[in-house]
């Protein structure tokens, strides 16, 4: 197998998606056709995915996902949660054996509520405080997922085999997302593969971030630890600091992340460019420069992104119910579905789908 920095593939890395425009539940085994067919643009060193809609049990819970390098920091990590939240249920998260996964950390799920009665966003600010101070302070112990009624898995292989090992095609979501790295300047670990998660926004991202020295000064000062070792994490703290904390769009967001240049900004119409004039200049350090493709994983919606010279692939075909995202045609098209239109999203545009609240689900 080769190993990371023998081989440098520019446009590694495969993204894809599949979201129920109507809520309905799409098995997991859907999510690995797709992401395998791309199996050339990962090298083994990572994979991953994200299902939305899976914990219905639990719905108002926050799905921990934990990975433990050993025993102690289990138990040091059950010491502090034991004592801070109601655990409505914790188990080991069901896995099948696969000959190719090895070097496999405790893989642990733990649905919890806090013990203090807070509003939303205290609830919501707690759980993120909580769980990215276990990733900065206890040795061995990394929270991966800690949002509701979603759950990421992720590891060190190739996707299909991270799939199958999760056993996925035991799950139903209304929303899956999926990655198979090819690092090309960051450890292949664990914790390192995609999706990064926080609460329960989830982001995929394939081609690199030129900013993130910048982009991670920033987002500390707001308070946020980078502890995974890949610059993909960055993105999932702005957008939590930028919608949570300060309570923009996701559209303003994704304009902030990938504003257009000055010299775009100048021939607008007015109103227009004061807007992005505004937030150019407000939020300059948020700004995410280099080759990319992202997907954006939420409660209720997903958004796809490219880079603003559009360096990294990305092909979107939908139907009456059904929302198809990928690197490649391919992976779309190996499902056997009937799709009513193809697009690539144009540079820095975000393109965004979102359901109306169901608060069944």
């Amino acid at each position: 197998m080769l190993k990371e920095g023998q081989v440098r593939i520019p446009s590694g890395c495969a993204i894809a998606a599949i979201y129920a425009k109507d809520a309905h539940l799409i098995n997991g085994r859907e999510i690995i056709k797709s992401i395998a067919v791309m199996h050339e643009r990962s090298n083994g060193l990572g994979g991953g995915f994200v299902g939305y809609g899976i914990y219905p049990d639990y719905a108002h819970a926050y799905a921990i996902h934990m990975f433990f390098d050993h025993q102690e920091a289990k138990l040091q990590f059950e010491t502090l949660i034991f004592k801070q939240f109601q655990i409505l249920k914790y188990e080991e998260i069901p896995t099948s054996a696969n000959q190719n996964i090895h070097d496999v950390p405790l893989i642990w799920r733990y649905f919890v509520l806090p013990l203090r009665k807070l509003d939303k966003n205290q609830e919501q600010t707690f759980i993120v405080d909580e769980m990215l101070k276990v990733n900065e302070t206890i040795e061995g112990a990394y929270c991966f997922s800690m949002g509701q009624n979603m759950g990421v898995f992720k590891g060190v292989g190739y996707p299909e085999n991270i799939g199958e090992f999760f056993r996925l095609d035991t799950y139903e979501a209304t929303c899956w997302i999926a990655h198979g790295r090819y690092p090309t300047n960051t450890p292949g670990w664990w914790g390192g593969a995609h999706p990064f998660s926080i609460l329960d926004v989830a982001v995929v991202h394939n081609g690199e971030i030129s900013s993130y020295d910048m982009n991670r000064r920033m987002i500390e000062m707001q308070g946020y630890k980078c502890t995974l070792q890949t610059d993909t994490e960055v993105i999932a703290y702005i957008i939590d600091d930028l919608t949570r904390q300060k309570h923009l769009t996701l559209k303003e967001t994704a304009a902030i992340m990938t504003a257009p240049f000055w010299e775009d900004i100048d021939q607008m119409a007015p109103k227009e460019r004061d807007y992005y004039t505004y937030l150019r200049k407000n939020f300059a350090s948020y700004l995410i420069t280099g080759p990319f493709s992202i997907l954006v994983g939420y409660q209720n919606g997903i958004m796809a992104l490219n880079d603003r010279c559009k360096l990294r692939s990305m092909v979107i075909g939908e139907n009456k119910n059904t929302v198809y995202f990928a690197s490649e045609e391919s992976a779309i098209r190996v499902l056997n579905v009937e799709i009513a239109s193809l697009i690539t999203p144009k540079a820095g545009e975000a393109v965004i789908y979102q359901r109306e609240v169901n608060r069944n689900e």
